[in-house]
């Protein structure tokens, strides 16, 4: 029998429809996780991982990097893990060889490709879980734990933008506050203010910490080391608060790393020279700490000062957005002081000029944004000072330190913090002629004016960096003159033509 044109067209409709049900059969029986594409939210878990395990923070001398990866890989041997070491580690790495497990050298080479240094090349979860050497992965569910905390804090208003959970080794996590200010390059590290669930601006001890990849990868030393001082860093400066939970604790290593004193303190001096490395190159110049301890990175009396010759009477560093690294300002008011008490010793008449005359009036100190210290001498009392008559003749380096000289500007002195750092005072000598002060050398600088001697007869004292100083009389008569009316109270950088406080701020 033949079929006609309407009988096959049928035949071939009816066949499709069974095929068609026959494969939504067979779907419906697959597991919900075969048939989804791509991300999901919410209670299930997504198709695959979505964090990726990154272990940057070892030591190539000593580690046990292959036993944390074979943690997680048993607990999901899909498990996504990157190892990132700035140069190929030596000894070699022990890691399994599985395309989900890849070792990221982050020091550019010859004979790779740019990408190739690049750590979020490496990374294609939502999620990256920073996992320090010594913790592990024991029963299942950690990482997904925390990935869902974090995604319920990006549902509230002012969420948290990493969680963290601790590691049970000898120095668990716990919350810090921190405060970074570029302008003043400090960080300010203090105790948490309580609160439930525990929110941290940063933490100190061995934490997993979790956040976006898209987040870690914003920002501009993702995986400097140390990796929690550089990232509690960045992420306080932007805001981002930090959750511990502390319903989720990783296991830490039955044999941790570091085992014998020789490795903790090699380790510990490595640690300490990477982390004053990494703060230098962030801006950070100050750390303050709970209780009064101070650390200070740059502007020893071996090393040059934080910044460059200045132009326009405008520091590098103002354009930066910031005012005077505090490492300087302790170097300045180390050496004011000291320049002070030799004059005083010599009975060289002196009082504070300028600028320093300025802070010294608004708050007793040096303006946050200076670079040097102005004095102003009689020049009939330079013979009295042994350190200013071996000045005439060259450089003189005293017993602490100080190098004493002429300027090459003019006839003045310059008293630097020493002969690596150039931080300096400036001495002007002056003298008396019917009755109004004047010198021999004149820069073009607005408060470099002729005044009347009356405003040193006599001298009136005034606090001043932490010591107190010599000061003309009536000082805000004094300052109007050189700098205009209302100089005190309207602060202003030293050339606004160039740039100007209320610009910058």
């Amino acid at each position: 029998m033949r079929l006609t044109r309407c009988q096959a067209a049928l035949a071939a409709a009816i066949t499709a429809n069974l095929l068609v049900l026959f494969y939504v059969s067979w779907l419906q029986q697959q597991p919900r996780s075969a048939r989804t594409r791509g991300p999901r939210r919410g209670a299930a878990a997504a198709a695959g991982p979505q964090v990726t395990v990154l272990v940057r923070e070892f030591e190539a001398f000593d580690h046990a990097v292959p036993e944390l990866v074979d943690s997680f890989l048993q607990q999901d041997p899909a498990q996504p893990v990157v190892v990132a070491a700035d140069a190929l580690p030596y000894p070699p790495l022990a890691l399994p060889r599985l395309p989900n497990v890849r070792l990221a050298l982050l020091q550019p080479a010859l004979d790779r490709p740019a990408a190739a240094s690049r750590p979020e090349t490496y990374v294609a979860t939502e999620f990256v879980a920073l996992v320090p050497d010594g913790a592990r992965a024991e029963g299942p569910g950690r990482l997904e734990r925390m990935a869902e905390a974090l995604r319920a804090e990006a549902l509230r208003p002012g969420g948290a933008r990493l969680v963290a959970a601790p590691v049970a080794s000898a120095t668990p996590a716990r919350c810090l506050a921190l405060n970074v200010s570029l302008r003043e390059w400090t960080a300010r590290y203090g105790p948490a203010p309580p609160s439930a669930p525990p929110r941290c601006d940063a933490l100190d001890g061995d934490a997993v910490v979790l956040l976006r990849a898209r987040d870690l990868f914003n920002l501009s030393a993702p995986l400097a080391r140390p990796v929690g001082t550089g990232l509690f860093l960045q992420a306080a400066l932007r805001g981002w608060a930090v959750r511990l939970l502390l319903d989720v604790t990783f296991p830490a290593a039955r044999q941790p790393p570091l085992a014998t004193a020789h490795a903790r303190w090699k380790a510990e001096r490595e640690g300490r020279a990477r982390r004053a490395a990494l703060l230098r190159a962030l801006g950070i110049r100050l750390v303050s700490w709970g209780g009064g301890r101070l650390e200070w990175f740059g502007c020893g009396k071996d090393t040059p000062r934080c910044f460059g010759t200045v132009a326009g009477d405008t520091p590098s560093y103002l354009y930066e957005g910031r005012w005077t690294p505090p490492c300087c300002l302790r170097a300045l008011r180390e050496t004011a002081r000291h320049v002070v008490g030799v004059l005083e010793a010599a009975g060289v008449r002196y009082w504070l000029e300028g600028g320093s005359l300025l802070g010294a009036a608004r708050h007793g100190d040096i303006i946050p944004w200076d670079y040097d210290v102005d004095l102003g001498i009689y020049l009939e009392d330079v013979g009295n000072c042994e350190q200013l008559r071996g000045a005439e003749a060259g450089s003189v380096v005293d017993e602490r330190g100080f190098v004493w000289e002429k300027a090459v500007e003019g006839d003045f002195f310059r008293v630097q913090f020493s002969e690596s750092n150039h931080l300096h005072v400036d001495l002007w000598p002056f003298y008396p002629r019917d009755g109004v002060m004047t010198k021999d050398t004149w820069l073009d600088h607005r408060q470099d004016v002729e005044f009347p001697e009356h405003f040193l007869r006599p001298l009136v004292p005034l606090r001043f960096a932490g010591f107190v100083a010599q000061a003309p009389n009536n000082y805000r008569r004094f300052l109007e003159l050189k700098f205009g009316p209302g100089v005190i109270e309207n602060p202003e950088y030293p050339n606004p033509a160039l740039l100007s406080l209320a610009g910058s701020s």
